[in-house]
């Protein structure tokens, strides 16, 4: 394992599953288990997975500044978010350039939880906290299991009572199995699914209680790399790996549009000003490539790196594939020059396979998110 400077309560559960615990974020993190991801990947979408992602960073931010730093340093309409609500929320540079992603969680009045990314997003904010009447705490403490999947409301519903009308980015303070505990109706899966946040103490105690009252739903413990399988199918994207620090323009520095990522709906309609909104909004239509999806024959993943061709030149690079059992599908996300990025496209694919394949839109799986919206 990496020295990491942060420590998941989960550790030990995550080693005797077969982990070495790869360090993500300052945290050592379960990238796989002894167990077929196929195996986790068809569990979290036709039954329920359960799995630590704890390191993502928790940070709260409470103060009578609190919305206005999050007002002008993300792309949402703060003022809009209540209480028991949440969002998904971009963060940009003065140069109207991506940096991070995040889910704000309003907890009260004046007191925010941001659940930052892997990018720089957390340490914009602290500097833009400077002199301001706010408090930031990183909270390690705060663990986040993450139960997605279509039976994970039945499984929850048997506990926690009301949580089938917990809507869709919405979030509860509760008790599960009588500990304390906020769930957060969000994932990263494209499943109806639930984050469970809790203390570290009660991390240990609530994994196995889901794992084993779960067991007869088909419950499994399911490790990080499954959510590459579900993103890919989901159009989700996992910063650095998707964006320019991890494939860079020549002679460009690290950065990408919100127009160039697909994420422009994350600047709320009715947003003010915000750090890179004038360059964000100039940005527009001058596009360098665009996210897209790629089809491809056979039945075997494409790898992060492998170039698309068309027209005997190179128009794009795959970013991550998967090759779904369920499907029968060979998938990939890429970055695709906005000429090609139409559907039905003819592409070559070239690197660690030699297939033929075709532009397609994302996402591949639930394009009208269905399921993770679902009621009742």
């Amino acid at each position: 394992m990496a020295n990491s400077w942060r420590i998941s309560a989960l550790a030990d559960r995550h080693r005797a599953l077969g982990s070495n615990l790869e360090d993500w974020s300052g945290m050592g993190t379960a990238w796989t288990y002894d167990s077929d991801l196929a195996d986790e990947h068809e569990a979290i979408r036709t039954r329920a997975g359960l799995m630590d992602v704890s390191g993502l960073k928790k940070v709260h931010y409470v103060g009578p500044h609190a919305e206005s730093l999050l007002e002008y340093a993300t792309s949402r309409d703060i003022s809009k978010v209540y209480p028991g609500k949440s969002v998904y929320a971009t963060i940009l540079n003065e140069g109207g350039k991506f940096i991070d992603d995040c889910v704000i969680y309003r907890t009260g009045p004046n007191a925010f939880m941001v659940v930052h990314g892997s990018g720089s997003g957390y340490e914009s904010l602290v500097r833009s906290a400077m002199g301001r009447q706010v408090v930031v705490l990183f909270d390690d403490d705060l663990h986040d299991l993450s139960l997605q999947g279509p039976l994970a409301v039945d499984f929850l519903a048997e506990h926690v009572p009301g949580i089938r009308e917990l809507p869709y980015f919405h979030h509860l303070q509760t008790k599960l199995f009588e500990r304390p505990v906020m769930i957060s109706r969000t994932g990263y899966t494209g499943e109806r699914g639930y984050e469970i946040f809790c203390k570290a103490a009660d991390a240990p105690f609530i994994w196995d209680s889901i794992l084993e009252k779960g067991k007869d739903l088909g419950i499994i413990p399911c490790a990080f790399t499954a959510l590459d399988w579900l993103r890919v199918e989901s159009y989700l994207l996992f910063f650095p790996y998707d964006n320019s620090e991890m494939y860079p323009f020549a002679d460009q520095p690290a950065g990408d549009t919100l127009w160039e990522l697909g994420l422009d709906f994350t600047v709320s309609p009715t947003k003010g000003d915000f750090r890179g909104a004038t360059e964000h909004r100039r940005l527009k239509g001058k596009e360098r490539f665009k996210i897209f999806g790629v089809l491809l024959e056979g039945d075997k993943a494409a790898e992060g790196g492998d170039t698309l061709w068309a027209d005997g030149k190179q128009v794009g690079v795959i970013t991550c594939a998967v090759y779904s059992r369920l499907t029968g599908k060979s998938m990939a996300i890429a970055r695709l020059d906005p000429a090609y990025a139409e559907q039905g496209i003819a592409l070559e694919v070239q690197g660690s396979l030699a297939v033929k394949a075709m532009a397609h839109t994302l996402p591949f799986d639930d394009p009208e998110k269905k399921k993770r919206t679902a009621k009742g």
